[in-house]
């Protein structure tokens, strides 16, 4: 049996959101799915407020969730893919990809964290990206994807300050999952390493070990699928 009594997964209809929703699910765990493709009472919209906060208050009606993972992400959409060059760099996608990747999980964390218990270990996650990290940019290219990434990080290393302040015990970080076989990653999946990529199932039960493993010091940083923190 998992440690978490209930948890929240938003972007549960994805690849690694559903996976991680059915691991925790197995484990005993009481999960509220969300995501942009349900209907119904589980729809979010991370590009709709509103649509947050009429999921935050179905989630206040229940018990306090203690684990909360924002499994969303954007890399491409349609014909529109991420950057190879600064010629490519357009206004409108740059701030499409901030406010999924980074926007979108800062105002899940305002709505939700109030929600989570005040006391004991609890833990917010957001799926983020090692090319997120500055130190580690030696590719270039990915304009708008690196740079939302990486506000992303930085919204997980502030909110981790401010929720300390509420509970001590409260982890917040983000997870980079590796790359795992899901709409996301299908159009780059020919240049990944054989063995690198990983089925959505293998990818839930590798974050979720992680996630198991964190202490309250690991608030605010960012971790592989191997429990590796990646600078920022």
């Amino acid at each position: 049996m998992s440690e978490w009594k209930r948890a929240v997964v938003i972007g549960a209809s994805g690849g690694i959101g559903g996976a991680l929703a059915d691991a925790l699910e197995e484990e005993g765990v009481a999960v509220t799915r969300f995501a942009r493709a349900m209907t119904g009472d589980g729809h979010i919209d991370l590009e709709d407020e509103a649509s947050l906060i009429a999921a935050a208050s179905r989630i206040a009606q229940g018990a306090a969730p203690d684990l909360v993972i924002v499994a969303t992400g954007l890399l491409h959409d349609g014909e529109q893919g991420p950057e190879k060059a600064m010629g490519q760099l357009d206004p409108a996608w740059l701030a499409r990809n901030f406010a999924v990747n980074a926007i979108g999980p800062a105002l899940v964390a305002k709505h939700l964290l109030p929600l989570m218990p005040r006391t004991g270990r609890t833990v917010f996650a957001a799926l983020s990206a090692r090319v997120g990290s500055i130190s580690d940019n030696r590719m270039g290219g990915w304009y708008g994807y690196r740079a939302s990434k990486a506000a992303l990080n930085q919204f997980i290393r502030t909110l981790s300050v401010e929720h300390k302040r509420r509970n001590d015990r409260s982890i917040i970080v983000a997870l980079h999952p590796g790359t795992v076989d899901t709409a996301l990653s299908k159009p780059f999946q020919g240049n990944v390493r054989p063995g690198g990529l990983f089925a959505p199932d293998r990818a839930a039960v590798q974050l979720l070990d992680v996630i198991d493993g964190l202490k309250a010091p690991d608030s605010g940083k960012l971790f592989d699928w191997e429990g590796k923190e990646i600078q920022p």
